[in-house]
């Protein structure tokens, strides 16, 4: 049979009778398996067998994540990592090798941002920014022999833009590298990277894939479609003596893993010896957030789209960003790629002074000022002094991220109270300016 999105977020990869019956997944809470005999462990340590050895590497919990994700996205395989930096920076190096150019955008994590800036030079891996997504064909004129990956965000933090992803995939495909998308603040629920051309999609599982602010993973997961052996990834091709056979003969990524070879490498390089290994009973919870995705994120784009109408009328605010904000220039996009809505995260501009915008932040009862999104409880932020405070002033000025920015991320409270909420805090923030206006006139 095959199944739809809301019955494989609940049941697929695990199977009771192989787990002693148990309805719910069992937390896997042990560090290493038995072996069982020598002739059981060479089949073990040659990959002949798929068994759990050691729990950094594999576990039965985690497992049944892996490939639940890897089901939800009609993909070949996923591997679950301790975070999503770790999920995003085991990608990037797994696809450069020892070297070579990425290719991506301003339109990033901050933290992500950082990370090209400060740690992937150092480790010899170079990072080219087309300063305007928008226009597609920046990516084509900025491609070089040395570009290994193109990297975009499906919507991006804050301002929930939207790449045209079909033509990328075009571009990033006619040169013979993959296209990498980190799908956080979309989730697997409104928007399946793989169906419109990526070849590999990043997670954030800690955002609104798990949605309860009570866990910090990751998630990479891939297509299987990519041909790694076309020259460009030689790396992938090299025989390598850990991966040898039975008989003691060297084997490639490629011969050890011919329909997963970027998440094999990955366990077998990255994970195996930089040690990111997501825990069993974090990898529970992600199971359990994973249940809900669906019901979740269509109560929080509902939220987003009162708040929205909101945020559009009142004095308070100079502008919304937003896909179905009025005037957004990425609507046509949102209604190709996006027809479940546009995720639950926005920005607006404040419309006041910087002690205002801190006298709002702070009156808030609903919203939590918290750095995190996607969370069952709503959020509110000043990215630029926070989330994004690695960016340059050159890279804030790119993405338009100026100090009146306000994000919010919409979550499962009632949607009038949400509005009220912001209502008493502008009121309280604007006479609060008022206040000092009438003491500096006297």
């Amino acid at each position: 049979m095959s199944f739809e999105f809301d019955t494989l977020k609940v049941q697929a990869g695990y199977e009771a009778s192989q787990h002693n019956n148990a309805v719910s997944v069992p937390i896997y809470q042990t560090a290493a398996f038995t072996l069982g005999d020598s002739y059981r462990a060479d089949r073990l340590f040659s990959f002949s067998e798929e068994d759990p050895i050691y729990t950094r590497l594999s576990n039965p919990t985690v497992d049944v994540l892996e490939k639940r994700i890897a089901a939800l996205h009609g993909a070949a395989g996923a591997i679950a990592l301790a975070s999503g930096m770790a999920a995003v920076s085991y990608t990037l190096l797994n696809v450069a090798g020892k070297g070579g150019h990425i290719l991506t955008t301003a339109r990033l994590y901050g933290g992500t941002v950082d990370s090209f800036g400060h740690l992937l030079p150092d480790l010899g891996i170079q990072i080219d920014i087309v300063e305007n997504p928008d226009d597609t064909e920046e990516f084509r004129k900025k491609l070089t022999p040395d570009t290994k990956a193109i990297f975009i965000e499906s919507l991006t933090n804050p301002f929930a833009t939207i790449p045209d992803f079909e033509v990328i995939a075009q571009i990033a495909h006619s040169h013979k590298i993959p296209l990498i998308v980190d799908n956080t603040l979309a989730t697997p629920y409104l928007f399946n990277p793989f169906t419109y051309g990526a070849d590999i999609v990043v997670y954030s599982a800690t955002k609104a894939f798990s949605g309860h602010g009570n866990v910090i993973a990751g998630v990479v997961v891939e297509s299987g479609k990519f041909n790694y052996d076309n020259g460009n990834f030689p790396h992938f091709e090299k025989p390598l003596w850990f991966l040898r056979d039975g008989q003691g003969k060297e084997r490639s990524i490629l011969q050890v893993f011919p329909d997963i070879p970027f998440t094999g490498r990955l366990r077998a390089v990255h994970l195996n010896y930089l040690g990111a290994a997501l825990s069993p009973f974090d990898a529970y919870l992600v199971l359990l957030g994973l249940e809900t995705i669906s019901e979740r994120v269509d109560k929080q784009v509902s939220n987003t789209r009162a708040v929205l109408q909101y945020l559009e009328k009142t004095e308070y605010v100079s502008w919304v960003r937003y896909p179905y904000a009025e005037g957004n220039p990425y609507k046509i996009l949102a209604d190709r790629y996006f027809p479940k809505g546009a995720g639950s995260v926005l920005s607006f501009g404040f419309r006041g002074t910087d002690e205002q915008k801190r006298k709002f932040l702070a009156s808030t009862k609903i919203f939590g000022y918290q750095a995190n999104i996607g969370d069952a409880r709503s959020l509110i932020i000043n990215p630029a002094e926070t989330t994004h405070v690695e960016l340059t002033q050159e890279q804030r000025e790119l993405v338009g991220l100026g100090s009146e920015t306000i994000r919010l991320s919409l979550g499962l409270e009632s949607a009038a109270d949400l509005i009220a909420d912001l209502e008493q805090a502008f009121i309280v923030a604007f006479e609060l300016g008022t206040a000092v206006e009438d003491e500096e006139n006297e």
